[in-house]
């Protein structure tokens, strides 16, 4: 396992290497460029249409139920484990390289919200199908189907072997372990490896929950995350704001270690100062903050094309709405609290470093502080479960046609996943992730920059017609 990790280990280095996270730098800065800062300009109008649906627009689901279906799946693990990973490989810095990675990524997120309405079709059935696939083929022509086709692929891939399945329910069942059983009183052998007796009666429970959830389909999984998400973030950004507050004095001298560690200036992993910290700090920022808000990776504009609107561009400042709840609100939040706490330098990596901030923080028992985050991480990743679900499906039938036998028969090897995911450490479910997320950010911030052209000249278009 351990030379198997280390494989993985390299090939995510190679892969989020200079070469991809400049090329997202790069779509995020031509579409602000382009747009000029639409993500500012029109931050509130981007509010308001997220309650508002759009009157005779076609679709599935309304914009909000939308917005939260795309929540579902970018609000989980990457906002509470995947910051933690972050500023304890990268160092404070890699909060900062996030922030501004999120800050380009509202308007990608926006480009990919528009382009998702723009070229989504109808299928047979009546069902609204939309995405990179879509955008590409038709936005880019016919002869860049292959491009397309190799964006479902990894989507597929990143359901079954990342984002969707392993890294969540790894995530839940080490909250549940840490919560039920941090010594590993309980255990139970399998194929020679002890395991925890709490995480795998809870990966066994959540299995079963994902198999019966997934039946409903999309509707039902917008009806659960319009419900659950936004529960859950309230509950998650009070606790955090609970840690702030109490510790208000010692916000500032979080900012400058952040500010320090971002430039190579204060010490990070391995006593690492200058261009490499630096260069680690913006790899991980970068790295975590799309697996987090997913901005560029082009799995919700999915779930985006679905929305019952006739306007791409009503639907692109909703979709970029997504990005700022996730990464500028939620993960600021874990980032600041992970910082002040010290829990960053505790040597320990994933849920537990986030676990060492809230027990710190918290003025409550450390019963309590455990109990608030494992429902929280265990909730947003079971939502993401879902979203991702919708989303490899959508990734199917693209590649293959509707078939409801071909739907059932991927379900059964998905939920499959989502039940071994548990027995895989930490460190490989991370790094199997982030290979699959560029996988998938490839062809897509490469279509996305091939129609920055179109973006633009859509919002003009919209915005002449709609002065007011």
């Amino acid at each position: 396992m351990e030379q198997l990790t280390e494989i993985i280990k390299s090939i995510d280095s190679f892969l989020w290497g200079i070469p991809l996270t400049a090329l997202i730098f790069a779509c995020g800065l031509t579409l602000t460029a382009k747009l000029g800062f639409v993500q500012l300009r029109k931050l509130g109008l981007g509010f308001k249409f997220m309650m508002k649906d759009d009157s005779g627009g076609e679709g599935e689901v309304s914009s909000f139920a939308a917005l939260c279906t795309a929540l579902s799946a970018t609000v989980g693990t990457g906002n509470i484990v995947g910051v933690a990973s972050a500023v304890s490989v990268g160092g404070a810095g890699a909060l900062f390289w996030m922030e501004i990675a999120a800050l380009l990524g509202m308007a990608t997120k926006y480009a990919e919200g528009l382009l998702a309405v723009k070229y989504r079709v109808t299928d047979k059935d009546g069902s609204i199908l939309g995405g990179p696939f879509y955008y590409i083929e038709n936005g880019m022509g016919h002869k860049w189907k292959w491009l397309a086709k190799f964006f479902a692929v990894s989507g597929i891939a990143a359901g079954l072997l990342g984002t969707g399945t392993i890294t969540q329910i790894n995530s839940i069942t080490g909250s549940i372990e840490g919560f039920f059983d941090p010594q590993k009183q309980h255990t139970v052998e399998i194929f020679g490896v002890s395991y925890s007796l709490a995480a795998v009666i809870g990966g066994a429970v959540v299995t079963l929950l994902v198999a019966l959830v997934l039946i409903g389909g999309l509707k039902r999984i917008s009806h659960i995350s319009e419900v659950a998400v936004p529960a859950m973030i309230i509950i998650y950004v009070l606790s955090c704001m609970i840690i702030l507050v109490t510790h208000i004095a010692e916000i500032p001298a979080a900012f400058v270690e952040i500010f320090e560690s971002a430039f190579g200036i204060r010490p990070i992993a391995g006593g690492l100062v200058g261009i490499a910290a630096m260069s680690l700090s913006v790899s991980q920022g970068v790295a975590r903050g799309i697996f987090s808000n997913e901005a560029g990776l082009g799995s919700a504009p999915i779930a985006a094309a679905a929305a019952r609107t006739k306007e791409p561009v009503r639907q692109g400042l909703v979709s970029m709405i997504g990005t700022f709840i996730d990464t500028i609100i939620v993960c600021t939040m874990t980032g600041l609290v992970i910082v002040i706490s010290g829990a960053h330098g505790s040597g320990t990596f994933g849920v537990s470093v986030t676990a060492q901030a809230f027990d710190r923080g918290l003025p409550f028992p450390k019963e309590i502080s455990d109990l608030i985050l494992m429902v929280c991480l265990s909730v947003f990743a079971f939502t993401t479960i879902l979203g991702w679900n919708y989303y490899s499906e959508r990734c199917l039938t693209y590649l293959f046609g509707a078939s409801r036998t071909r739907t059932i028969v991927y379900r059964i090897i998905y939920i499959a996943a989502v039940f071994v995911g548990p027995f895989l450490t930490a460190e490989a479910v991370w790094g199997i992730a982030d290979i699959m997320n560029g996988l998938m950010a490839l062809p897509n911030v490469t279509a996305l920059i091939a129609l920055s052209g179109t973006v633009k000249s859509e919002t003009k278009d919209y915005f002449a017609r709609n002065k007011g």
